[in-house]
């Protein structure tokens, strides 16, 4: 099959390595274009489009999908099937239609659980035990569309990060054989249903300030669910902001809310139930470091707290 592949960060990247490697042959990609990254905010080309280059492949990088260059560059391609894993933008119905199989997503959630963009970091923020990985025809609807395979997924004490990661290598080989599956004419789609349905928005800045006014395991899960976008962080007195990087809950009751228990080894933080074990931190304008050795430096007073009350989180 001819196929145009749409995707942008990280975790689309082993799906078009799997659509290279194969018998099918991809024409175009599209991606988004390059953005500011690092300390430095240099422009940097998109994973997807380093791929695409390295390969040789029709690359195009864009937002406007309704724009008529795009979509006769599109259109020129005469493509059999599009193939979309975060691209990061709708496809418009007029581009839809233009492949003769549609258009197929690769979605990192159990459909209909988790329709949008940040759908496995809004399963581990929510305390789901299990996701699933689905390939779906792609349609006017946010992630609507009919499933063409489904693959459970349990989630652990990964990070989002993790998750995501591991999900999209298997999924790369689940798209090849729905893929496969619909040039063979084989392939047979189940609607969705719309029961349990809920909307997986962005998460922002905010999102991942952890106050320790919450239970340990709930605190827990806010840190994986924003690891390592957009990052967890919470307040040293005086509004100071510190990064927090992987914990682990411990059920302990003697810590009051944001207290803090130093050892040689290690710093708990209490939780309204149970109590955090932080691994990493970075305070502000400094590296990161075991979060002994931020105690040992800092040398922090009985008294003193982290977190709290909500404060200005923009």
């Amino acid at each position: 099959m001819r196929i145009i592949f749409a995707g942008t960060p990280e975790a689309a990247v082993p799906t078009l390595r799997c659509l290279l490697h194969s018998s099918h042959e991809v024409v175009l990609v599209l991606t988004r274009p390059p953005a500011r990254r690092g300390r430095g905010k240099t422009l940097s080309p998109s994973p997807v489009a380093q791929i695409a280059s390295e390969a040789g492949v029709d690359l195009l990088e864009t937002t406007a999908l309704k724009a008529p260059e795009t979509r006769e560059r599109i259109a020129a391609a005469r493509a059999d099937l599009g193939v979309v894993v975060a691209y990061g933008g709708l496809v418009p119905p007029a581009v839809l239609a233009m492949p003769t199989h549609g258009w197929i997503n690769l979605h990192f959630s159990d459909l209909p659980r988790w329709r949008g963009a940040a759908p496995v970091q809004w399963g581990i923020r929510e305390g789901d035990l299990s996701t699933a990985s689905c390939v779906f025809a792609l349609e006017e609807g946010l992630d609507t569309g009919a499933i063409y395979s489904r693959a459970k997924v349990p989630i652990g004490r990964e990070s989002a990060g993790e998750l995501l990661a591991s999900m999209a290598q298997a999924g790369a080989q689940q798209v090849l054989d729905v893929v496969d599956s619909l040039q063979a004419g084989t392939a047979q789609a189940q609607a969705q249903s719309e029961d349990g349905a809920t909307h997986a928005r962005r998460l922002t800045h905010a999102d991942g300030y952890v106050s320790f006014t919450h239970g340990a395991a709930h605190e827990d899960r806010v840190i994986r669910s924003v690891t390592p976008n957009p990052g967890a962080f919470t307040f040293l007195p005086g509004g100071v902001r510190m990064k927090l990087d992987t914990a682990t809950p411990v059920d302990r009751d003697d810590l009051a809310p944001g207290q803090l228990e130093v050892t040689k080894k290690q710093v708990s933080v209490g939780c309204s139930q149970g109590a955090l074990i932080l691994g990493k931190v970075a305070p502000a304008g400094k590296s990161w470091m075991d979060a002994a050795a931020w105690a040992r430096g800092a040398r922090p007073s009985d008294d003193l707290r982290l977190g709290g009350e909500a404060k200005d989180l923009q």
